[in-house]
């Protein structure tokens, strides 16, 4: 199932310099493969193959496209302890965690394989009554996707199926880290029947000389991009050059909100899950925990046991490479300089591989770069609050907003509370909110544009007008 090369036009092929990538196990520091590391040349030989495809994609009946996304969620479905292991190997999550990936990433291609022949238009009469009024959408156009490392199968699964049910073909570029998932899943679509061209897959360490020409090239009509949001940034102002259409899932720095009638079992698990969920390296992962005073030392003890009674190893996978293990024993290093308390956890895991114990830490000052930065790993800072008030004005305290957390079971300060925060997700008493049916996407430096959802195709479509005269 392993591919390596670069798969681009239909078909596998080396890098045009033969150079290639190392991919290591996190868990072990040990190489799995080598995957081909693709030229500048070889990002724009992946766009004329998509550009070629493109009439003939965006004239295949919507069912056809529908039925291939079908076909290609089956497949998946079916191999899912093959795709599970493979991102165990490559990326470090743990099996379990790994296999529900795998079925929450399938169901992107089920969700959008019934949206594709949805994707209609209209038809109305001028208020005059001398003209029809036909509105119809089409796709955007090729399209570059470039996918992260933390959810290598589902960021793909994502993007990947919105583009195929809208028409579009594309440019995948893959995180350096996680290329492996990438190139088996084209395999899987390839075998599903996806025509040759419409996606191509460039693994690439050469990120910036093989993205910006794909960028500023006025045949992409589409950048879709999941990442920092520094990279964001850059890739907005080179993508003005030609007013390119965007989507950008950037950063986040998520609140999780605990009022005074919480219910506090449902509250410690979905800490839980908010925070350990690929341990905490993802997007969505609670990164400020604010607790009502009158809570907080019965919930911070028992999230603190929890937290503490994972197995590193075990129930607790390895960040993704040794730089991440630094940052985030570099951000609680300062924060216990400047005068934080340790519950449990607190610094590197000794061995092999890049893990980093479940921690939980008090007393983190306001100052400290927890509070700033999005840690992308197992560290859980717990701060109280006196009031409402209080509460939403600290999680708002952010240049982000992805995603908030609430517990409460007043109906009236959950509306209130999620209405009032700076985010593009609210989860009320739960501690994951991503779902294929619902739209991901965050507001301020969290970026723009949705994924997912009745939402999500229309990132891929263009609105076009037409007055008929009567």
């Amino acid at each position: 199932m392993t591919h390596t090369g670069l798969f681009i036009g239909g078909a596998w092929r080396d890098s045009g310099d033969g150079a290639t990538v190392d991919v290591e196990n996190p868990a072990t520091g040990e190489v799995l493969a080598s995957a081909a590391d693709a030229t500048p040349a070889d990002g724009l030989a992946a766009l004329t193959a998509a550009h070629e495809a493109q009439r003939q994609w965006a004239a295949t009946p919507a069912r056809t496209r529908g039925e291939i996304l079908r076909a290609a969620f089956e497949l998946l479905t079916e191999r899912r302890e093959q795709f599970a292991a493979l991102m165990t190997a490559e990326m470090g999550k743990p099996p379990a965690e790994a296999r529900g990936e795998v079925a929450y990433g399938a169901e992107f291609f089920r969700w959008f394989a019934e949206e594709a022949v949805r994707a209609g238009g209209t038809w109305s009469t001028a208020p005059d009554g001398a003209t029809r009024l036909l509105t119809v959408r089409q796709p955007v156009g090729p399209a570059l996707l470039i996918t992260p490392w933390n959810f290598p199968l589902a960021m793909g699964t994502r993007k990947i199926g919105a583009a195929v049910a809208a028409g579009c073909t594309m440019v995948v570029k893959p995180a350096t880290q996680t290329p492996l998932t990438m190139l088996a899943l084209a395999d899987l679509l390839r075998e599903a029947g996806l025509p040759a061209g419409v996606l191509n897959v460039v693994p690439t360490t050469r990120t910036a000389e093989v993205v910006e020409p794909l960028v500023r090239d006025p045949r992409t009509r589409k950048l879709s991009f999941t990442g920092s949001t520094p990279v964001g940034r850059l890739l907005m102002e080179q993508a003005a050059e030609q007013l390119l259409r965007l989507s950008l899932e950037l950063g986040g720095n998520a609140p999780f909100l605990v009022f005074p009638d919480a219910d506090l079992d449902a509250a410690v698990d979905g800490a839980m899950a908010a925070k350990m969920r690929n341990m905490g390296q993802a997007c969505t992962a609670a990164n400020r925990f604010l607790v009502h005073e009158s809570v907080a030392a019965e919930f911070t003890a028992r999230f603190a046991d929890r937290m503490a009674a994972l197995r590193v190893g075990e129930d607790v996978g390895p960040l993704i490479d040794a730089g991440a293990r630094s940052k985030v024993a570099a951000l609680v290093d300062d924060a216990v300089r400047l005068g934080a308390k340790v519950l449990c956890g607190g610094s590197p895991t000794g061995g092999a591989g890049y893990y980093y114990p479940p921690t939980v830490l008090t007393g983190v000052p306001a100052e400290a770069e927890l509070n700033r930065q999005e840690i992308f790993g197992p560290v859980a800072p717990i701060a109280t609050f006196a009031d409402e008030d209080e509460a939403v004005a600290r999680a708002n305290d952010t240049e982000y907003g992805l995603v908030a957390y609430v517990f409460t079971r007043d109906l009236s300060r959950a509306v209130r509370v999620s209405e009032a925060l700076e985010a593009g997700m609210v989860g009320v008493n739960q501690g994951i909110v991503s779902h294929p049916a619902a739209p991901f996407g965050g507001v301020k430096a969290s970026g723009f544009g949705r994924e997912g959802g009745a939402e999500g195709i229309d990132e891929y479509l263009e609105t076009k007008y037409v007055g008929l005269a009567v």
